[in-house]
């Protein structure tokens, strides 16, 4: 599972299992040591004591001088020499017995077929050991203690020239041609170097811009006169008399066409200049208006197609958008509607802050609609010769003025994309 914890979260857990693993086994140590040096001197000690009983005492014929904490006993002893049952069993050499809650340590040697045992209380020692375990186990919380706030004032500041960096890529400013280059403000270490990866990209990045907002604004700029031109010869066609009901119906189809692609220039000059505050100052009309006459213009061709057009335009809308953007956005899905769409309706119904393109066409797979908005993507039933950038356009214009548009099945089959307008418009002057 990948690990997901922040670098500076990161930084702070192994600085703490590091110190936790070496204080854990340096404490661990520390307690083995003292505990095997204290058998060793105990055993030392109590094998000392044996052998002065046995040569002083015991050899002749002295009854045993022993320590208020010790005991001695005999396997031929009598009294309070006599060796218990229980110690009887005991291997040669040293061992830890206990008696009841007190706890003794027991030296076993056996000389000439006689056994020997020699207890000692190890109640100051266990005392002593507990105190010494409280020492240790108290250094090491402390150890752990200090390495977390250590690691936290170690992982801020490693990580202080990232979130800087951080910042500075996200700002906005970076991706002007103006912005000067990150790499020089850093060491030349990890994070010189990543800054450094981030102006190659930048740079390269602004290449990529300017090529795309120099060709979008010379293709714009180029299409505009030859448009001019047919819509100025479809005028002075229209004012003709001498043409014909089929002839006319032709040149108010080829209007407005040029009147589309005009509309179609505009947005694409606005959106490769990508600010908000440009499109703003572009012509507005409301929805009303700009469904009112796409409705218009698309009913002919929907119901030529044999399809039923149902146009519910609700209450009047006073909120202004911008026109040519929201001219194409809703040419785009009626175009969409009607494209992939043979039998039964197309509805166009305005809300109070949006609207909804619904048809009964051949629909899109729900594992398929979250793709449709990526460019150059058609769904399943691919028809004409579309490059599928309709609804890549759509998703464009929507996040550039801050709208959403969302798809979803409409029953029993077709599409439903709604627009929901609430993101940038103004009101009614």
């Amino acid at each position: 599972m990948e690990f997901k914890q922040s670098l500076a979260r990161r930084i702070l857990i192994a600085f703490v299992l590091m110190t936790a693993l070496v204080g854990g086994t340096f404490a661990v140590g520390i307690i083995e040591v003292v505990h095997v040096i204290e058998e060793q001197l105990i055993s030392r000690d109590l094998n000392n004591e044996l052998t002065r009983v046995l040569t002083q005492n015991i050899a002749q014929g002295r009854t045993p001088s022993l320590d208020s904490d010790t005991r001695f006993y005999s396997s031929d002893g009598r009294g309070p020499y006599a060796l218990p049952e229980d110690l009887a069993g005991l291997k040669l050499g040293f061992h830890e017995v206990f008696e009841g809650e007190n706890s003794y340590h027991a030296l076993v040697r056996e000389i000439d077929g006689r056994r020997y045992v020699m207890l000692q209380d190890q109640s100051d020692f266990e005392a002593r050991e507990q105190v010494l375990y409280r020492v240790v186990m108290v250094g090491f919380g402390i150890s752990v203690v200090l390495a977390l706030l250590l690691g936290w004032l170690l992982a801020r500041k490693v990580i202080e020239p990232v979130v800087r960096l951080a910042g500075q890529v996200r700002h906005r400013d970076q991706l002007l041609g103006m912005a000067p280059p990150l790499a020089p403000d850093y060491a030349s270490d990890e994070v010189g170097q990543l800054a450094q990866a981030f102006d190659d990209t930048l740079g390269r990045l602004h290449e990529v811009l300017n090529r795309e907002r120099l060709f979008t604004s010379d293709v714009s700029h180029e299409l505009r006169t030859p448009l001019m031109v047919l819509a100025t010869s479809c005028e002075l066609l229209a004012e003709n008399p001498s043409l014909d009901t089929r002839g006319r119906n032709q040149v108010e189809r080829i209007a407005r066409a040029t009147e589309e692609m005009r509309d179609l220039v505009q947005t694409f000059l606005m959106l490769a200049r990508s600010q908000r505050d440009e499109a703003s100052v572009a012509p507005q009309a409301s929805l009303s208006s700009v469904a009112d006459d796409l409705a218009s213009q698309w009913r002919g061709a929907i119901e030529h197609k044999g399809l039923r057009f149902e146009y519910q335009p609700g209450q009047p809308q006073e909120r202004r958008y911008n026109a040519s953007f929201l001219r194409s956005v809703l040419g785009n899905l009626l175009r969409n509607a009607l494209h992939y769409t043979d039998s039964g309706s197309i509805r166009l119904v305005l809300k109070d802050d949006g609207f909804v393109v619904e048809d009964s066409g051949v629909g899109i797979p729900e594992e398929d609609r979250e793709a449709m908005f990526r460019p150059f993507v058609r769904g399943p039933a691919k028809r004409g010769d579309g490059l599928g950038l309709g609804l890549s356009l759509v998703q464009r214009i929507c996040d550039n003025q801050g709208w959403t548009v969302s798809l979803s099945a409409s029953q029993p089959t077709g599409c439903r994309f709604e627009v929901d307008l609430k993101g940038n418009a103004n009101p009614a002057s």
